[in-house]
């Protein structure tokens, strides 16, 4: 009996460290220590996924810190009906890549990934490597040009080509946000263990 409760009470702590954000999601290295486990390894998924992509990790990471903050069920907040009622959500993003359902579908048969699940960090940071490669391709973005990744992984590649970004001062800002945290996680990836 003692030990069934043992194990019980160990495989919640798994479940429970697996279902929440990083506590220090500013420094790529304590992120990936804190995520460093016997079945999953967040830095080994990472690594995977440039070299599968040709994605800078620290552009990989930094994207999820920017779409998610690390949550895995992270979702765009509600829209308000008469300032205070709850209401409809204004996309279908969600997950650590913050993925909208139309673009995950497509992932998924693009990769034959049908398993793969948006809360899962493993298949989210294989989305993004993805996405921004796709991007890339379709657009001309550099792989390592984390500005401009960033506003055709927020815009797509049609509204990227299109300049719709051009008269969103905010989603700029926000690109240059992500572009400095990916120069710092680059940095900080230099004296990781």
């Amino acid at each position: 009996m003692r030990t069934r409760i043992i194990l019980t009470a160990l495989g919640l702590a798994l479940l429970a460290g697996c279902a929440t954000a990083p506590r220090q999601t500013r420094n790529i290295c304590a992120v990936f220590d804190q995520r460093e486990g016997l079945f999953s390894s967040w830095q080994r998924a990472a690594e995977r996924t440039e070299k599968k992509y040709g994605v800078p990790v620290p552009i990989l990471m930094a994207t999820m810190y920017t779409e998610s903050g690390f949550q895995p069920y992270a979702r765009p907040p509600r829209t308000k009906l008469f300032g205070f009622i709850p209401w409809t959500r204004p996309s279908t993003a969600y997950g650590y890549s913050q993925a909208l359902d139309g673009t995950w579908d497509h992932y998924q048969s693009q990769t034959g990934n049908w398993a793969a699940r948006r809360t899962n960090f493993t298949d989210a940071i294989d989305f993004i490597g993805w996405y921004h490669y796709q991007n890339s391709a379709e657009t001309g973005i550099p792989l390592n040009d984390a500005y401009n990744l960033y506003l055709a992984y927020y815009s797509g590649p049609t509204g990227y080509k299109r300049g719709d970004w051009r008269s969103n001062g905010q989603l700029q800002q926000t690109a240059q946000k992500f572009a400095r945290m990916a120069a710092t996680y680059q940095q900080q990836l230099q004296g990781c263990d």
